[in-house]
């Protein structure tokens, strides 16, 4: 068994778990960070979203782009839980294991997506996510749905309820974008399985549910229906 192998669970009970529970109001913070994505010996330049879920006292990053200081302005002084990872692109984990250390947090990542991972990492996230993982941060849960095809181990953060989202928001990472699918074509990446997690995973959802991205502005479930 690998370091990695050790499944280290967060949130499947809150009540002993005391980093986690109910505290404020939840709401969700954004910056947009600028940098690079590199596979396949290709380098292109982008913009990648920096999510940021708690209330005012901690909370949970989704991804961490280019730039660890822009992070910590989001999280703006509040305690990080976790740094979750919806899949192993370096423009999405370059400076995790960074901005683990300067917060004390946890990375957490999808097994299926280590090979990613190890592309531009040597040692392993401190622990894993899996499909129906259910992490508590504020007054919300956040659902993890694994959504395999722009990546192995991509996968969705869903919170059925959130303030002012009547219809729940999701974090869908590179597997959902405004205007389609995330890419494929590349390596670890298949075109027709990121449309099957889609369509079985994402479009079972409430046609309201706000679609928060990896790059790019929010859309909603039913705008994508057609897009697919």
């Amino acid at each position: 068994m690998t370091e990695y192998d050790a499944e280290f669970e967060v949130g499947s009970d809150p009540d002993e778990d005391p980093d986690f529970g109910p505290h404020g109001i939840a709401r969700i913070d954004q910056a947009v960070a600028s940098g690079t994505f590199t596979l396949d010996g290709q380098t292109f330049d982008v913009e990648n979203n920096i999510w940021v879920v708690g209330d005012d006292a901690e909370c949970v990053v989704i991804d961490a782009p280019h730039d660890v200081d822009e992070i910590l302005e989001v999280v703006a002084g509040r305690r990080v839980i976790a740094i979750l990872c919806t899949h192993g692109h370096d423009d999405h984990v370059r400076y995790a294991p960074e901005l683990g250390l300067a917060t004390d947090a946890r990375v957490l990542l999808h097994p299926d997506d280590l090979p990613v991972w190890r592309l531009t990492h040597r040692a392993p996230p401190a622990g894993s996510l899996h499909d129906h993982q259910v992490i508590p941060i504020a007054d919300v849960d956040l659902r993890v749905i694994h959504t395999p095809g722009h990546t192995p181990g991509s996968v969705c953060f869903y919170a059925e309820e959130f303030p002012d989202y009547p219809a729940g928001v999701i974090f869908t990472g590179d597997t959902l974008f405004n205007g389609g699918p995330g890419a494929t074509g590349r390596s670890f990446s298949d075109h027709d399985q990121i449309l099957e997690s889609i369509r079985s995973r994402l479009l079972t959802l409430p046609d309201e549910t706000v679609v928060k991205t990896g790059h790019g502005p929010d859309t909603t479930i039913g705008a994508e229906r057609n897009n697919i």
